[in-house]
């Protein structure tokens, strides 16, 4: 079977595992001491109530008037109005954020509105969004999530051994996941360096590079199955995986790269636009889809070859074993 390159991926699996524990032990070190994990109020409960107004206002001057109206935490995020004129009374925004364990009242919310009202009369100071949600229902919904992400885990290792029964189906589908979980993994720390809260856009990002690296395993796992029938029993573990490897890269690298420039296209666009719920959907989209693209080639397939070559030798192992026993009860009789 002939191939215009070669690149033994098998004998740089080292390189391959060191690559990536140590991106997550930085960010490890990154999340434990200098970025801790912001959590959206959609899984932590609390309120979040947006004003539009008008004109140049100081933020630390709004800051000071919000947090002096309530004895609760207030995190600000300023932004442009991009749905108004910029010489209309509304081309900015601020979001007030309260993380407490409650959700905010009616009653705390309208002194807020009234004391911006008060302090800032020129600059319209206009209620345009508000939501809160109670910490119960929070923490169910991240439960309820958590949940889908460990039923589509155990319903890919399933399909996976049901469907490559022949190079060790369920072993194959394990690695599968393990290199879900490291994208997984990488798609949190993307969360973390670049401050995105962790919310629904997390999970969705997470479902989808989970199928988007799923199916580019399988793909591989397709070839290996093939080439097992081409190449015969004979050919090691090694061998086998990498002429799979090599024939099935290119294929890889382009539709990764497909795929990448469309979602890089929409993140410009937010950018451009500050639309921040888009921005934290396509960044750990894109990221996720390099790690996608990483693990299906570097991280799954090396697993499964070590796995099966520890099969492999527990079996030649026991083999062994049961000759020499048989041996010696023959001599002995």
């Amino acid at each position: 079977m002939r191939q215009t390159f070669h690149i033994d991926f098998i004998g740089k699996s080292k390189i391959f595992f060191g690559i990536s524990l140590g991106i997550m032990l930085v960010c490890l070190v990154l999340n434990l001491f200098v970025l801790p994990t912001r959590v959206d109020i959609q899984f932590t409960g609390g309120t979040i109530i947006k004003y539009t107004y008008g004109g140049d206002v100081s933020e630390s001057e709004v800051k000071k008037v919000a947090q002096d109206a309530t004895k609760e935490t207030i995190s600000f995020t300023f932004s442009e109005n991009l749905a108004a004129d910029k010489s209309s009374k509304d081309n900015h925004i601020v979001a007030l954020e309260f993380t407490e364990t409650k959700a905010l009242s009616v009653k705390e919310k309208s002194g807020i509105t009234d004391a911006l009202t008060k302090a800032f009369p020129d600059n319209n100071f206009t209620e345009s969004e508000s939501s809160s949600v109670d910490p119960s229902k929070g923490a169910n919904f991240f439960f309820k999530c958590l949940a889908a992400v460990i039923l589509a885990a155990v319903l890919m290792i399933v399909y996976v051994g049901l469907r490559f029964k022949k190079i060790g189906g369920l072993s194959a589908g394990c690695m599968a996941v393990v290199a879900l979980i490291h994208d997984l993994i990488i798609v949190y720390f993307t969360f973390v360096v670049f401050r995105m809260s962790l919310d629904d856009n997390f999970i969705a990002v997470v479902l989808m590079i989970f199928g988007y690296s799923l199916n580019d395993t399988i793909v591989i796992y397709d070839r290996i199955r093939e080439n097992r029938k081409k190449l015969g029993p004979k050919t090691t573990n090694a061998d086998l995986v990498n002429c799979s490897l090599n024939q099935c890269f290119t294929r890889t690298i382009c539709t990764s790269i497909t795929t990448i420039s469309a979602i890089a296209s929409v993140l410009i666009v937010a950018l451009i636009f500050n639309i921040d719920s888009i921005i934290s959907f396509a960044l750990p989209m894109m990221i996720g889809l390099v790690s996608g693209c990483y693990s299906s080639i570097c991280i799954a397939c090396p697993l499964w070859v070590m796995w099966t070559n520890h099969k492999d030798k527990r079996k030649a192992t026991k083999r062994n074993s049961a000759k020499s026993d048989k041996s010696q009860k023959t001599q002995e009789a």
